[in-house]
């Protein structure tokens, strides 16, 4: 599938078929979501990174059969595609952003996302207790989200936060690493 249709298909869907929620409503909730988790870990910030992680991979096992049933789309033939069927369809049905799908490996099975808009991070300032800005990534629910859906598609992969706006850095960019495709797995016969 080219890379122009997936947009339109993004686009489309989009515009049609899918319910709207008032995107301050989604970030402000986001944003009260991740400052409860500091509070609850006392700040430390790794366990928070972890739980947003854990939190995306179960939306993103359930999330993916709405993407399925939404966009219609059939199995992608390699990560290549993949990696473009998440940027211009997935990102742009649920969130209604479209990351750059950039910096491939020559083996073809790491990829970046650069996101010149991230929704759950506007109106967010992090904590300013020195440590924050260096430990927390206040959008990691979204690689868990990754993890999660591609899980459920026969990819493991690792999903992580090289950079974000929020921390002073130039870029919002995620890395996306292909580990391994999951084969079929019977399970062991009853004796």
């Amino acid at each position: 599938m080219s890379s122009t249709k997936n947009s339109r298909i993004g686009e489309e869907i989009w515009k049609t078929r899918v319910d709207k929620v008032n995107a301050e409503l989604v970030t402000l909730t986001y944003g009260t979501i991740v400052a409860q988790l500091c509070q609850d870990y006392d700040s430390n910030y790794h366990d928070v990174n972890k739980q947003l992680d854990k939190m995306g991979y179960n939306i993103g096992m359930r999330l993916i059969e709405d993407f399925l049933a939404k966009s219609g789309v059939g199995r992608c033939v390699n990560f290549r595609e993949t990696a473009d069927m998440i940027a211009k369809v997935g990102f742009k049905i649920f969130l209604n952003v479209t990351p750059t799908v950039t910096n491939w490996t020559s083996d073809n099975t790491q990829f970046s996302l650069i996101f010149e808009d991230n929704p759950l991070a506007d109106f967010v300032e992090l904590p300013d207790d020195g440590r924050a800005q260096d430990e927390l990534w206040f959008s990691n629910i979204l690689c868990g989200v990754l993890r999660g859906s591609l899980e459920m598609v026969q990819m493991q992969i690792e999903a992580h936060f090289v950079s974000d706006v929020l921390r002073g850095d130039d870029t919002t960019e995620m890395r996306v690493s292909l580990v391994r495709y999951i084969e079929d797995e019977m399970p062991p016969e009853e004796e």
